[in-house]
């Protein structure tokens, strides 16, 4: 179990954009907006070949304010990516969608934070914007899909309260899936990475239980608080 994590070449990284490519070669070929698709593997190629130096700088920082800079951006990132989908024009529901983010995902930050870990200091940053991260991403990913799948019920003439009672399960089947699913068809990252550094199996899972709790907790705030104050936009856009 303290076997050193295996290093991957460049040479060998190139292998895991093979399926990439298959699946790129068949937005093309059905003409499914292949140029975006193409956008989107760029950037996060571009993003996560520079995330490393920036994290290497963050994780060694003493500030208390550089992380509260990087936790902000963060949280102004995921509101805007959070309502690509909604035809809306974006300025008018960006405030609900940060908001909805900030106040479950700092929530739920700050009880696993100090509730569970009891980080000292605070703001640990290697613990603290990892955490961040992944708590921000599943808020983000449940308010988009809120969002879209709102506005396809409120589209079909729908009463608002039932499509957002639509919306907010359909917002949750990502997460609620993996909790179906954990330990019995996949091992999710942050454990199968512990594991794989040398950490305990039973460890490992402990803090996966908590990484689960964490983001269904901040994914179903998110969406809850997000389709609470967007309804007097999409009210008053239907009528």
């Amino acid at each position: 179990m303290n076997e050193p994590l295996q290093s991957i070449s460049l040479s060998h990284l190139a292998i895991a954009f093979i399926p990439v490519v298959i699946v790129l070669w068949i937005i093309w070929k059905w003409q499914l907006g292949f140029k975006n698709s193409v956008h989107a593997v760029l950037r996060m190629l571009l993003q996560l070949l520079l995330i490393g130096y920036v994290l290497a700088f963050l994780f060694k920082t003493d500030s208390s304010l550089v992380v509260i800079g990087a936790l902000s951006i963060m949280l102004f990132s995921s509101s805007w990516i959070a309502i690509q989908s909604i035809k809306l024009p974006k300025r008018l529901l960006y405030t609900q969608s940060f908001l909805s983010i900030t106040l479950s995902g700092v929530f739920v930050l700050i009880l696993i934070s100090q509730g569970v870990l009891n980080l000292k200091p605070w703001y640990l940053p290697s613990y603290l914007i990892p955490l961040a991260g992944m708590i921000f991403a599943n808020a983000m990913n449940s308010i988009s899909l809120a969002a879209e799948r709102l506005q396809a019920e409120l589209d079909r003439e729908v009463s608002f309260d039932i499509a957002r009672n639509i919306a907010m399960r359909a917002s949750l089947i990502p997460i609620t899936n993996s909790l179906f699913a954990v330990g019995l068809v996949s091992l999710p990252g942050m454990m199968t990475g512990q594991i794989l550094s040398g950490v305990e199996p039973v460890i490992a899972a402990r803090y996966q239980i908590m990484v689960m709790c964490m983001i269904f907790g901040a994914a179903g705030i998110a969406s809850a608080l997000f389709l609470t104050l967007v309804k007097p936009y999409f009210v008053a856009h239907a009528k």
